[in-house]
């Protein structure tokens, strides 16, 4: 069994199983943390981004580099549509991959390069929200660098100019493999690949292993996977959260006692509580429009985001704000409300009880109907200058401050100390998302909400799951960087554990002992069982075992019209072996039988026998007898006679 890593990022995971000739794909995620290098892109007119100055490497020599960058307050930009961060494509043939689990919409960004650049000829699964807010996820991103095309591509600074350059991203890979985004007819022709599959829904893959998903607590439809054989168990955790908020509740039963936990996607905030965060962005925006100014919060359309409508709106009713507008800019903005209030099933039992009073379960509905909750598609759209207010607070995307209807209100906002950008998601540095803005007069405020494991907490879950392997990110067994001394900000557990990093390939050591085989009718008929003590019977048994569809049955052996069986031809043994090789009662016989210097050596699988004279070695496991000799056909002969005699037989 093996684990192929194909992703940097733990929180944009993308792994494959190899299981029983079976590949698996878990998770396909984008990072999206590449778009930091280049220059915003602004839906109206920026004067002060298209006056940076260019800047070329004086080292580089290139005429061909300039106007491939510019320069913003002493850091250079790429000046080009972003490009995005793919998972590895050299170490997995994709056209290989039989199926891709998908656990939550943050971890299928990356779908469409995979389904439709590739030979890729699988299945996709996934939940009913993963697809619907995953769709809605690349729709925003396809609408928001679409409809600020840049009128030229940089190409040439790749090759030759990144020696020069200090990106903040160049840890994700090498960048000549970053590509820029795909289309809405590739998002369409991808996601009509995907099979929907409800919770503890099991699906079988090819006859070989079943798949299904259990909730993982993180978000509307996220979901932990689990593989099982007939005698192995896999389990594959992702975007994990025991928090009580809108989705529903993680499922710890399933997981528990697996062959092998492949862990993942940890919270990136391990210093800061979510409980605290959320607290501290209420106070902070209703204080800033308190005091006249406007509020930008850049989000993504879903997930954390449906959080902060409900406590903001809240929290400005108690302190006698309610009549501030809030502003949710999104080309899926519409889209977004109303389908979180229809996957009703996919709630909380709190959120599930409210549907049938009848009552909405968020407050979004309530909120719009008051003209508290302002939805648009983006700044241009229709209605939208005419109800514009100020103060007011405004939640856009994209977070990471390089295109969305974001970048407009930075550059509107930024000059006035007055106003505030407030960061609540935690997949974008604030000091590197705001470096092509500066300077800038606007506060700039950070507090990251993210309600997925922290490692106490993942710890604690590790020790009721008791798996036998732990596979999970090399980052998870060492504190973050920056606080060396946080020890308990790791991963510690007494089960096996293994590490990898993007482009390492782990070996889990779960061995296949058993393979489940089906006994036909007329076999079993024929079967004469002989009582050997009370209450136990045993049966000799001789059939041909057939193989279809990764099924296993055993079946009488069949003649053919000339009177030949189709098997071998040899007949059935006369006795059958049975139960481990005594060592001792063995080595005891091969010293009797003449062979001296008998050496034998206890190992962690078992025990070898090592026959200096005859340059043999007998390696002994629990499961498994193997000869090695190099000797003659009668020392060969002899060996395994000995071997024989030290056996139960019937």
């Amino acid at each position: 069994m093996k684990l192929f890593c194909l992703s940097s990022n733990p929180n944009k995971p993308c792994s494959v199983l190899k299981f029983k000739n079976t590949l698996i794909m878990f998770d396909c995620g984008l990072d999206a943390t590449s778009v930091l290098g280049f220059l915003p892109l602004p839906l109206v007119l920026s004067t002060r981004l298209s006056n940076l100055p260019l800047w070329t490497p004086r080292e580089a020599g290139d005429a061909q580099l300039d106007g491939e960058f510019k320069e913003a307050n002493g850091r250079v930009f790429v000046d080009s549509a972003p490009e995005f961060c793919l998972p590895e494509t050299g170490l997995v043939d994709f056209a290989d991959i039989d199926v891709i689990l998908i656990s939550n919409y943050q971890s299928m960004l990356a779908l469409p390069y995979i389904t439709e650049q590739t030979g890729f000829k699988g299945t996709v699964y996934m939940t009913e929200p993963t697809l619907l807010i995953g769709r809605q996820f690349m729709e925003e991103l396809v609408t928001y660098i679409e409809r600020t095309p840049k009128p030229r591509t940089a190409t040439k600074w790749k090759q030759q100019a990144l020696k020069f350059l200090q990106l903040p991203s160049v840890d994700l890979g090498k960048p000549r493999s970053w590509r820029q985004l795909y289309s809405m007819h590739d998002v369409n022709s991808s996601l009509s690949k995907v099979k929907v599959v409800g919770f503890a829904e099991k699906v079988d893959v090819f006859g070989m292993v079943q798949v299904s998903a259990v909730s993982s607590g993180y978000c509307l439809g996220s979901c932990n996977w689990i593989v099982t054989a007939d005698h192995e168990k896999i389990v594959y955790m992702s975007g994990s959260s025991t928090l009580t908020t809108h989705p529903k509740p993680i499922e710890h039963a399933p997981l528990r006692n697996a062959d092998a936990l492949i862990l993942t996607s940890l919270t990136q905030t391990p210093q800061v509580f979510p409980d605290t965060m959320l607290g501290e962005f209420c106070i902070t925006v209703a204080m800033t429009v308190k005091m006249g100014g406007n509020v930008l919060i850049p989000c993504y359309p879903s997930g954390v985001t449906y959080d902060l409508f409900e406590c903001l709106s809240g929290h400005l009713e108690t302190t006698g704000q309610a009549n501030v507008p809030m502003y949710f800019l999104s080309p899926v903005a519409e889209n977004s409300l109303a389908y979180s209030s229809i996957l009703a099933e996919w709630l909380s039992s709190a959120k599930q009880a409210k549907v049938y009073i009848p009552e909405e379960p968020f407050p979004h509905a309530q909120l719009v109907r008051g003209g508290r909750l302002k939805p648009f598609s983006s700044i241009k759209a229709e209605g939208f200058t005419a109800d514009f207010h100020t103060p007011c607070i405004v939640f856009a995307g994209h977070p990471s401050l390089r295109f969305g209807d974001v970048v407009h209100f930075m550059e509107l906002w930024g000059p006035s100390p007055n106003n505030a950008v407030i960061f609540t998601e935690p997949d974008f540095s604030l000091a590197e998302a705001i470096a092509p803005f500066q300077p800038l007069a606007m506060k700039t405020l950070c507090f990251p909400i993210d309600t997925s494991l922290s490692f106490l907490q993942a710890n604690k879950l590790i020790r009721d799951l008791k798996p036998t392997n732990l596979i999970l990110p090399v980052q998870y067994t060492k504190p973050p960087p920056l606080q060396p001394h946080r020890t308990e900000l790791v991963i510690e557990t007494d089960c096996d554990v293994q590490t990898y990093t993007r482009g390492s390939i782990v070996h889990i050591p779960v061995q296949r002992r058993y393979q489940r085989i089906e006994m036909s009718s007329e076999l079993a008929s024929s079967l004469v069982p002989v009582e050997v003590k009370c209450g136990l019977g045993i049966a000799t048994l001789t059939g041909a075992l057939h193989v279809n569809n990764n099924r296993c049955v055993l079946k009488p052996l069949q003649k053919e019209s000339s009177g030949n069986k189709k098997w071998n031809g040899q007949t059935p043994p006369k006795i059958y072996t049975w139960g481990s090789l005594d060592v001792t009662e063995f080595a005891r016989k091969l010293d009797k039988a003449g062979f001296t210097d008998v050496k034998v050596e206890n190992t962690a699988s078992g025990v070898i026998v090592h026959l200096p004279n005859e340059d043999t070695i007998i390696q002994v496991d629990e499961h498994s007898t193997h000869v090695f000799c190099d000797g003659h056909y009668a020392v060969r002969t002899q060996l395994r006679d000995l071997l024989l005699q030290c056996l139960n037989k019937f």
